[in-house]
């Protein structure tokens, strides 16, 4: 297990709970009465102490935790170039109850990746690491797609765009930018999140997108392409991995079912070095599917992230065990479903048992793969 390169036996998806300090000045600046480096300070603060916790639990790969963003996903999009970050009178998909603050990004302008403020969050973070690797988490090139083109019911091209594929050819050279810039700095563990996958394996959102004239085979294929021409720039000492998720707020989420209909395509044509796979709940169906699975790692989230309570440990084994029918044991690791807090509010759990939970994990892991 210590010589293991990423994804590692027993690892993370990456946001944490935040702090109630960093609630407060998050909430005091977006009132007006913290200024932004106040905000900073607090945020670099809370950073330091989340590394030296995840350090304590023995993580080999640590995160920032998301301290620094309102969103999983919003906060990177809305600063490529191109795209902005707009007002919306509701979120984009409904959750199974409360919902997220309500806004969305749009194309403006040729997509590309410039100065991006997340390098300089991943300085502050490696600087942390240490014996550790920093591991950074942005959402996953198909998300920009899916977002303006997909979900909108709205989206009208800009001319650049008029064919689609000069999009989906501009997002992939952007995100090659962003893996050839987080390397420079010393990325070599970086994690691209996406929920499009969980949305086209729900039947009731395949059945809508359909409805609306989306081929979504075809829209899966081109995907899988764009990932992996964004994969071309990646460095033969870089691990980049897909956590696919079917949505995380306030322990609440948006789709369900298993991954039938996205993993020959998925799993079989991905070029992606390992996959972040939600499988603590009956919404995320069985093991079957990852017979499509190649050489890539399984990282089973196995030990959901939406609640407090510890799973049963023998049941955790034997699951591991059950998909190590469909995967050699070896290619399996283990982690939380999601992050505890995709969003600034986070999960409903406390901070205790969200360590707890990477202890239990980590104890798992220790027993599965002596």
């Amino acid at each position: 297990m210590t010589n293991m390169k990423a994804p590692f036996r027993y690892d993370i998806v990456g946001s944490f709970l935040r702090p109630a300090a960093l609630m407060k000045m998050r909430e005091a600046y977006t009132s007006g009465n913290a200024s932004a480096e106040e905000l900073r300070q607090a945020e670099d603060a809370a950073i330091r102490g989340l590394v030296a916790k995840e350090k304590e639990v023995g993580l080999r790969a640590v995160t920032d935790g998301e301290f620094r963003r309102r969103y999983w996903h919003l906060d990177f999009l809305a600063e490529l170039d191109g795209i902005e970050e707009v007002g919306a009178a509701h979120w984009s998909v409904a959750f199974k109850g409360v919902q997220p603050k309500a806004a969305t990004v749009r194309i403006t302008d040729k997509v590309d990746f410039g100065a991006h403020p997340f390098l300089d969050h991943f300085r502050f973070l490696n600087n942390l690491a240490g014996d550790s690797i920093a591991k950074m988490t942005i959402p996953s090139p198909s998300m920009l797609h899916l977002i303006c083109c997909v979900r909108a019911t709205d989206y009208a091209p800009i001319p650049r765009y008029g064919n689609e594929d000069a999009l989906f050819e501009d997002i992939a050279l952007a995100y090659q930018k962003a893996i050839r810039a987080f390397y420079e700095e010393g990325c070599r563990y970086l994690q691209l999140d996406d929920t499009s996958w969980g949305e086209f394996c729900d039947p009731e959102k395949r059945a809508a997108y359909e409805a609306r004239g989306f081929d979504l085979d075809r829209i899966e294929r081109t995907y899988v392409a764009m990932i992996n021409r964004v994969l071309e720039a990646k460095p033969a000492d870089m691990t980049i991995t897909m956590h696919i998720c079917r949505g995380n707020f306030r322990s609440t989420w948006f789709s369900s079912g298993g991954y039938e209909p996205v993993a020959e395509i998925l799993f079989g044509g991905c070029k992606i070095d390992g996959f972040f796979l939600e499988y603590d709940s009956d919404r995320s169906g069985g093991f079957a599917p990852l017979d499509f699975i190649r050489d890539q790692r399984v990282v089973l989230g196995l030990v959901t992230s939406k609640s407090g309570a510890l799973e049963n440990r023998e049941d955790v084994i034997a699951r591991i065990h059950e998909a190590a029918k469909h995967v050699p044991l070896d290619q399996l690791c283990l982690s939380p479903q999601c992050g505890f807090s995709s969003t600034e509010e986070g999960n409903i759990l406390t901070e205790e048992e969200q360590w707890n939970k990477l202890r239990f994990i980590r104890e798992i892991a220790e027993s599965v793969w002596k």
